[in-house]
């Protein structure tokens, strides 16, 4: 009986020692546990201790009863490039802004947003890794590139040179401002030798001999309605020429412009634009036409448009 009493402490001893070692086992088995789950770290809710979702992804549902909540790969266009509990990810970087003259350097992944970099012949003055806007590089002339552009710096040119390299370009463009202003010249004083200009006589008045026809003055331009003969007049004077009577006579360009977006043909933007000018000059109408033509030099168109009139009025 002593024998018995004897061994029971040791039993129960024995059972504490073996407890303690199973219950410190199970907490360092939950130690390692918890640390191999949460690689990118925790967070609290709601009295919990919840592991973040790792880099390119985006929590869906955080954790209940286990560590562990939901995590989804974020969408396309779409990134988060750090350990997170974000709900959404972050829209991807786009290159394409109008004016940035940016490219593509690295797409976009859900892990790591959109690299962008400069266009070609293009560089960036920010100073910093992300860049917003580049711009063109300098073009050097003849005194040569001193440092190339790039990315990250403009062109460098090298110091223009005094004297010899610029008199050749000097001295054309002296050259060329005296050719106009000698054309000029020329041009005015053939106008003023030729300013006044005469009709031949029709060949109606001509007495049989060609070269006894003498050069008369303009003849006076009758008063006459124009509108019966709006389309054969169109005719004979043509758009270029109406166009220049027309911007004579103060009609307004955007009133110009209707006649030509109103109408297809020629002839027909050249009737329309005539009818506009007679109804704004009236019963004057005929004088003032030929008197714009002959003002402008317009023989051609004035010599036609005098013919209509006498043709349809004898009497002028």
């Amino acid at each position: 009986m002593g024998a018995d009493s004897t061994k029971f402490p040791a039993c129960f001893f024995t059972f504490n020692v073996i407890l303690l070692c199973v219950s410190a086992s199970l907490s360092s088995s939950q130690v390692t546990t918890e640390s191999r789950t949460c690689n990118d770290g925790t967070y609290e809710h709601e009295g919990m201790t919840c592991c973040r979702c790792g880099a390119g992804l985006y929590l869906k549902q955080h954790c209940t009863n286990l560590q562990v909540g939901i995590c989804k790969a974020c969408d396309p266009m779409t990134y988060n490039s750090q350990p997170n509990n974000q709900q959404s990810c972050e829209p991807c970087t786009s290159c394409a802004q109008p004016n940035a003259n940016l490219e593509v350097d690295e797409h976009c992944t859900p892990a790591r947003d959109t690299k962008c970099r400069c266009k070609k012949d293009h560089y960036c003055s920010s100073g910093t890794e992300t860049c917003r806007i580049c711009y063109p590089c300098k073009e050097c002339g003849p005194e040569g590139v001193k440092v190339a552009c790039t990315a990250r710096n403009d062109t460098v040119c090298n110091e223009k040179t005094d004297g010899g390299d610029n008199t050749g370009m000097i001295v054309g463009i002296v050259v060329v401002v005296l050719g106009v202003l000698v054309l000029g010249l020329v041009a005015y004083c053939w106008k003023i030798h030729n300013g006044w200009k005469r009709q031949p006589i029709p060949e109606r008045e001509m007495n049989g001999n060609a070269h006894d026809v003498e050069m008369q003055p303009l003849t006076e331009v009758p008063v006459v309605d124009l509108r019966p003969k709006l389309h054969d007049l169109a005719e004979e004077i043509g758009w270029t020429d109406m166009h220049y009577v027309a911007t004579q006579s103060c009609i307004t360009p955007a009133v110009i412009e209707s006649c030509q977006l109103d109408h297809i043909r020629s002839l027909d933007q050249t009737y329309r634009l005539l009818e506009i000018f007679v109804e704004k000059q009236g019963r004057n109408a005929s004088k003032k036409l030929v008197e714009i033509l002959r003002r402008g030099e317009k023989r051609g168109a004035e010599e036609r448009v005098m013919e209509i009139i006498s043709r349809e009025n004898p009497s002028a």
